[in-house]
């Protein structure tokens, strides 16, 4: 499954990543691709998480780009 992820960087120069459709799955690196293999681990454990509480499990995202410049 493929779920969205924003990573900024903070005030102490650390990425923080997080996971919207998954509330609370936050994970953080020294660089970005640190920060991104990080949120894909943290996103492992959530949703393995959820299946042994017997949770729902959010559906991934699918979005589309629409252009609507003149």
């Amino acid at each position: 499954m493929k779920y969205r992820v924003f990573i900024e960087q903070d005030e102490d120069n650390v990425y923080v990543a997080t996971a919207p459709s998954l509330p609370g799955c936050v994970s953080q690196g020294k660089t970005r691709s640190e920060a991104l293999e990080n949120i894909k681990e943290a996103i492992t454990g959530y949703l393995e998480s959820l299946k042994a509480h017997g949770e729902p499990v959010p559906p991934p995202i699918s979005e589309e780009i629409v252009d609507v410049s003149s």
